[in-house]
């Protein structure tokens, strides 16, 4: 299943909004540097969704805020 994620950087806290099934909005306190931040993502994405975090993949959007993940 693939999932499309709206990336926010740098914010003051960790949250995950659903937009609706397969869109998310994940705002991150880690900054987007050396993959800091898409290791939070996908971290803050497992937590939320209740599965292991090696089973979420990064496949697009490795240095932009749009993002597909795929588990």
């Amino acid at each position: 299943m693939k999932i499309f994620v709206f990336v926010k950087p740098n914010a003051k806290e960790n949250r995950v909004e659903k937009t609706d099934d397969t869109h998310f909005n994940i705002a991150v306190k880690e900054p987007p540097i050396q993959g800091r931040a898409n290791r939070a993502v996908i971290e803050a994405l497992a937590e939320y969704l209740g599965i292991n975090k090696s089973a979420l993949r990064i496949v697009s959007g490795h240095t932009s805020r749009q993002k597909i993940i795929e588990f």
